[in-house]
């Protein structure tokens, strides 16, 4: 059974998620069952994800997606290369999944695939360092020496995020070996961080606007269920002093061993942390033209859950079902032959896994103990939940008869 395989991080589900479940289906068909890899609690922008990674995993099955698999923690915290490598290893170790898409504002294939040609280009490193030379921002080196490769029409593609995103989809599978067939889908409606945008979803509810008017229904019933509840939103401030507590607790050398750290980045960031109140300001307070305020973020969360430098290499070393329905119970059982690494259904079961697996499920599940700080109700933050919650599945309409 060949699925469509997707990335995400679903912060939260809303209508342009649901065009492109049903772009997909328009191109291969109504009953093609779609995989999604799905980030965890925390995410690349560097900053907690609004609800939990269980009930985000459960709104995209109610909403469409036939299986997610979650992305562990040092690959969502990671740059853009290593988080589509996570991503992409995974979809391609499940084994059941040939076609990989995206959303993408160009949807031209043929310009994403000689971005990222250019980008392993190998002379690419050569001009990128000259570029870099003066403080020139990391961006904008990129771009022009791609551009000097390449053309300034294809170096454009890596302005727009989602077409970025892609190119490191595409170079992620070249260098994993990995050939499915590639089916862009083109974003329409809301700009990234625009109205209706999962950026202004998340800005609205901060505000207590409302939000959930633009969320699909069934979205909509998790997220309203999750709130009841007392578990979210999560957000910086309901989580400002587990956070603070442990970045105040690390040292200049656990600094030092961050992913990016370099050119004295890890000392400024450890003075911020021992000064100031919150995540946003650490990282204002950091920024430059030379580092993006997204990396900073992420840092400082790498820093306060104690991701290290190379912990984000390779690819996962397990793949763990979050959610499934039907379709994703099939493909399940295609995964229990065809699959290149361990499939962790019942979370209770990896602490008796191999390493790495029980190495980094257990990570996994320390930072989902922090996570749940940021609960409104204090009865919903017990630790431990990680290996005691078992996937969402999304039973069949006849089966309520």
């Amino acid at each position: 059974m060949g699925a469509v395989g997707i990335t995400a991080e679903y912060n939260p589900f809303h209508g342009g998620h649901l065009r492109q479940l049903e772009r997909i289906r328009e191109e291969r068909g109504a009953d093609t069952p779609i995989v999604a890899v799905l980030s965890g609690d925390f995410v690349q922008r560097g900053e907690a994800a609004c609800f939990s990674k269980h009930a985000r995993a459960e709104a995209a099955v109610r909403c469409g997606v036939s299986l997610v698999l979650e992305l562990p923690l040092p690959w969502c915290l990671s740059s853009a290369e290593g988080f589509a490598r996570g991503a992409v290893g995974l979809l391609a170790a499940s084994g059941v999944v040939d076609t990989l898409s995206f959303g993408s504002e160009s949807a031209d294939l043929s310009r994403l695939r000689r971005c990222a040609e250019a980008l392993e280009d190998p002379g690419f490193p050569t001009l990128l360092r000259g570029r870099l030379a003066g403080g020139t921002p990391f961006a904008a080196a990129r771009e022009r020496a791609v551009a000097a490769l390449a053309g300034e029409e294809t170096a454009s593609v890596l302005r727009r995020p989602n077409d970025l995103l892609a190119v490191e989809y595409l170079r992620a599978a070249g260098r994993l070996g990995y050939r499915p067939e590639i089916l862009p889908v083109a974003r329409t409606g809301a700009e990234h961080d625009g109205p209706g945008s999962a950026s202004d979803l998340r800005r609205r509810m901060a505000a207590g606007e409302d939000w959930l008017r633009d969320v699909p229904a069934p979205a909509g019933e998790v997220f309203r269920r999750e709130m009841a509840e007392g578990r979210g939103p999560v957000t910086e401030e309901t989580l400002r002093a587990p956070l603070l507590s442990r970045l105040r607790e690390r040292t200049r050398e656990d600094f030092a061993a961050l992913p990016d750290a370099a050119e004295g980045l890890e000392n400024a960031l450890h003075r911020a942390a021992e000064e100031e109140i919150s995540l946003s300001a650490m990282a204002q307070r950091v920024k430059s033209k030379r580092y993006a305020l997204s990396r900073l973020r992420r840092m400082l969360l790498c820093a306060a859950l104690g991701i290290r430098r190379g912990m984000a290499d390779g690819v996962p070393p397990y793949l763990r079902v979050l959610a499934m329905d039907g379709k994703g119970m099939a493909l399940l059982r295609a995964m229990g032959e065809r699959a290149a690494l361990p499939v962790i259904v019942k979370p209770a079961r990896a602490g008796a896994a191999e390493e790495p697996t029980r190495e980094i499920f257990a990570f996994n599940s320390r930072a989902h103990d922090l996570y749940v700080l940021g609960f409104t109700c204090p009865e919903q933050r017990r630790g431990g939940e990680d290996y005691r919650t078992t996937p969402f599945v999304q039973k069949p309409i006849e089966s309520f008869a």
